[in-house]
């Protein structure tokens, strides 16, 4: 085994999951409750975005954001059952963690604006926290079925991977 997602990562996955299921249930119930959430998850997202840069080799960006060709190539691959294994994140996960930090940023910048005087009550401010939230829950369902499905083909557990931190040595055909 070598250890892959540092403490950062897997404490950032976690509870940005949970500020996440937190905001989306208390929506239309507990006021208080989802704007914490919101600030927590935009906490969060700013503490990822700085240790995308200055944290550990497989937490940086500069590891597994891909250019878009790339990722195309790889998309096709898995339609074709062809995709190599990584150990990092994948061409399309990585594609998938800026996607996923750019809505949940987003979201949480809609809706603290639609707490601040000046777009309090604003339509377009209101519609753009709600298309936001449900892309992001759109992008949810997507890095789940991606997780199972890399899960499956791969045979790795990457949830238990993401809570203990590893995954299985690259073998010959893998990519580190």
């Amino acid at each position: 085994m070598v250890r892959v997602w540092d403490r950062v990562v897997r404490s950032f996955h976690w509870a940005l999951v949970l500020s996440f299921v937190t905001a989306w249930f208390t929506s239309h119930s507990a006021e208080d409750v989802h704007h914490w959430a919101g600030y927590a998850a935009a906490a969060l997202v700013a503490m990822r975005l700085l240790w995308g840069v200055l944290g550990t080799p497989y937490a940086r960006f500069s590891q597994f954001v891909r250019d878009p060709v790339t990722v195309l190539r790889y998309l096709s691959a898995i339609l074709s059952g062809r995709e190599a294994r990584y150990i990092g994140h994948n061409p399309a996960g990585g594609a998938m963690v800026i996607a996923l930090i750019a809505a949940m940023g987003s979201t949480a910048l809609t809706g603290w604006l639609m707490t601040t005087d000046a777009y309090f009550g604003v339509s377009w401010v209101e519609a753009a926290h709600s298309l936001a939230a449900h892309g992001l829950l759109l992008l949810v369902f997507l890095h789940i079925g991606g997780v199972a499905l890399a899960s499956f083909r791969h045979r790795e557990n990457l949830v238990r991977a993401m809570i203990t931190g590893c995954k299985r040595k690259a073998g010959p055909a893998d990519i580190a």
